[in-house]
């Protein structure tokens, strides 16, 4: 009965451990920066307004991947996106 007891322990214990590990890779690392990257934003889906004053505000984009529409992504991200500019960068906030 010893044994069985240590064994269903041990088991116990290593889920334990194997979830902790798990959970703890499960979510990345916040972003110390963003870009403003531009022409990678879907129609109705851009961060604020345009870069060439057409409008001022989020959500307003009329076609898909407009070189004048951006969003925010994590920095060093935009160059990795096919058709993607970096327009700026900014901190994030902490």
């Amino acid at each position: 009965m010893k044994s069985s007891n240590k064994a269903l322990g041990l088991t116990v214990a290593g889920i334990l451990a194997a979830g902790l590990s798990v959970s703890a890779n499960a979510v990345p690392e916040q972003p110390t920066e963003w870009e403003k990257c531009a022409g990678i934003a879907k129609a109705g889906a851009n961060d604020c307004g345009a870069l060439d004053g057409s409008h001022g505000c989020a959500g307003q984009a009329k076609e898909d991947n407009l070189a004048h529409e951006w969003v925010y992504v994590p920095a060093g991200t935009c160059d990795k996106i096919t058709g993607g500019e970096v327009k700026a960068v900014k901190p994030a906030k902490s």
